[in-house]
């Protein structure tokens, strides 16, 4: 497997054809830091038990691994999964322990006190609390935010399992896999596009991580672990309390998951590689049933996320597909989930549009991909709240750091395809909002075109630009 342990982007880490084997860098839990990669060095004392792991799943399929508990509480396993928790960052759960706080006090008697819960078996889970993220729709997600302490012992955990699973994941699984990307999901679907796969089942799950039964996962995980430890744990974390606050004051605290006997816990590290090990019951079941022979139909997927591109078939994909659902007991949205035929059809995979595009000099139509409206019109609404009026009390080298950090991080992921008529108009809608902003700071009338022309914003303040970032990025052949 590729040797030096270090945990760059996504687009640097591409999976080459031929390579050894993935390079293991701790599930981040999130798709964000997947994509932007962590600064982080793996240590060579995990990077050889990972390797040991993965080789031993690769070479023996049935072969399960009944020694793998004590393995999460080794302390370069601990403190390595402490420095990924602490370089996603994020707030305290329930107990309102933070990464300063445990800073302050010695992060290596944390650990150390953590590993002897772990090694004792008195470790027991705290509940997760839970907050509300507004969503573009005007709806709310549901986040939880597990303790710290579960954090770092849940890295643990998936840092050990990651390299047993990973064995076994099928091709078509993009998410929170070393060596893989949303990038490389999209450029799977365009290619495939391109190869005449253009009937597409644009499919969508309702609530997959809250549905996922907890009986068959543990059946998934089974196949490979009869550590009876090790299975404990992650049961216990998949029965984690829920707490949260009833809008009064007051702390409530439910147990949802273990009541209903679904759900992972979203916003855990584990819980990614969990929705991806029940995920590959519906992408290995179609394989051995022969759909994607029968139907010449192929599924790419990412998370809860997947499309079936077919030839001619999409009718008869879409209802095997939902027929393996309700055996899996998962939910088909029927209001989302619907057949597209490219190019006279559009649809979003990922936030970017597949369809017909067309190019700039010639006019001529092809089969291509660009930023979808929606992400488009989202980054441009944050753009919007960042500039309020009311925030005008803020130093503007401060407010045209915070902006360029979010332009940026959107132009890093939004690179692929047709992308210079979406960064114009996020350049445009940028310009206009800084240029409102400083109006009502210096007290300037007007619209401020000469007072804080393209020049100052540019040169002056330092304003990021995505026209100059990059244009129409060609993609690599899939």
């Amino acid at each position: 497997m590729p040797g030096d342990g270090k945990v760059r982007s996504s687009e640097e880490t591409s999976n080459d054809r031929g390579a050894k084997g993935p390079e293991f860098k701790g599930n981040a839990g999130s798709s964000q830091s997947r994509e932007i990669g962590v600064s982080l060095t793996t240590p060579p004392s995990v990077r050889k038990l990972q390797r040991a792991l993965y080789a031993k799943a690769k070479a023996n399929p049935t072969c399960r691994f009944y020694a793998l508990y004590d393995k999460i509480y080794r302390k370069d396993v601990l403190l390595w999964a402490w420095s990924c928790c602490r370089a996603n960052g994020g707030s305290a759960g329930v107990d309102g322990q933070s990464f300063a706080g445990i800073e302050a006090k010695g992060v290596e008697a944390w650990l150390e006190e953590l590993a002897q819960a772990l090694k004792e078996k008195t470790y027991r889970p705290q509940a997760v609390r839970r907050v509300l993220i507004p969503k573009p729709d005007g709806k709310q997600r549901p986040l939880g935010i597990p303790t710290i302490k579960d954090r770092v012992a849940q890295m643990a955990a998936v840092i050990v399992l990651e390299a047993v699973f990973e064995a076994d994941l099928s091709e078509e699984q993009y998410a929170y896999r070393p060596q893989r990307s949303a990038h490389d999901a999209v450029r799977e679907v365009h290619g495939l596009l391109n190869r005449g796969y253009t009937e597409v089942v644009d499919a969508d799950l309702s609530s997959y991580f809250d549905t996922i039964p907890h009986h068959e996962l543990m059946k998934s995980i089974a196949r490979r672990v009869s550590d009876g430890a090790m299975l404990a744990l992650i049961k216990s974390w998949l029965e984690m309390a829920v707490e949260e606050d009833d809008g009064k004051g007051n702390k409530r605290r439910t147990t949802v998951n273990k009541d209903s006997g679904r759900g992972t816990p979203q916003g855990a590290p584990i819980s990614p590689l969990l929705a991806n090990l029940y995920m590959r019951r519906f992408l290995l079941g179609w394989k051995q049933a022969g759909w994607d022979r029968k139907l010449q139909a192929r599924i790419v997927n990412y998370a809860d996320d997947f499309v079936i591109l077919c030839r001619g078939t999409a009718e008869q994909a879409r209802e095997r597909m939902e027929a393996m659902m309700r055996k899996l007991k998962l939910t088909v949205n029927q209001q989302k989930t619907r057949i597209c035929r490219v190019p006279t059809e559009s649809f979003d995979f990922l936030g970017y549009t597949l369809g017909r595009c067309y190019r700039a000099q010639t006019g001529a139509a092809y089969i291509g991909t660009k930023p979808s409206r929606k992400r488009v019109a989202r980054l441009c609404e944050q753009i919007s709240q960042m500039t309020q009026r009311t925030l005008s009390w803020k130093e503007t080298e401060e407010l045209v750091n915070e902006l360029n950090l979010v332009v940026k991080g959107w132009g890093n992921y939004f690179r692929l395809g047709s992308v210079s008529r979406a960064y114009r108009r996020v350049d445009g809608h940028l310009r206009n909002r800084l240029r409102r902003w400083l109006c009502h700071k210096h007290k300037v009338k007007g619209q401020g075109r000469n007072r804080f022309c393209d020049e100052y914003l540019y040169q002056e303040l330092g304003l990021f630009r995505l026209e100059r970032f990059s244009t129409n990025l060609p993609w690599a052949k899939a």
